[in-house]
């Protein structure tokens, strides 16, 4: 079983990973909107609920492919569309 500091440093290794195509860019901006990744930011608490390094895989990149298909630069902020990803996680 992963702890919770060891998830957090692999979603934030895989989040700073090289940009293998248009969806991955979007990692920055997941980067910049978590901030901090110590078990003391409580937007990180989500991954509690992932059990597995390929579940925070799977979850980082659902989220780049939503923001590709469905983020609206005209009518929405980044930022919400993340922190509604990760409360919809929770």
């Amino acid at each position: 079983m992963l702890s919770l500091d060891e998830k957090i440093q692999y979603l934030e290794n895989y989040l700073t990973m090289t940009t293998k195509n248009y969806a991955d860019t979007f990692k920055e901006d997941i980067v910049m909107f978590l901030d901090d990744f110590t078990s003391k930011n409580e937007l990180l608490l989500f991954l509690n609920k992932l059990n597995s390094f390929v579940d925070i895989e799977n979850w980082a990149d659902n989220l780049c492919s939503k923001i590709v298909l469905k983020f609206d630069y005209e009518t929405e902020h980044i930022n919400d569309f993340i922190f509604d990803y990760i409360n919809l996680s929770n």
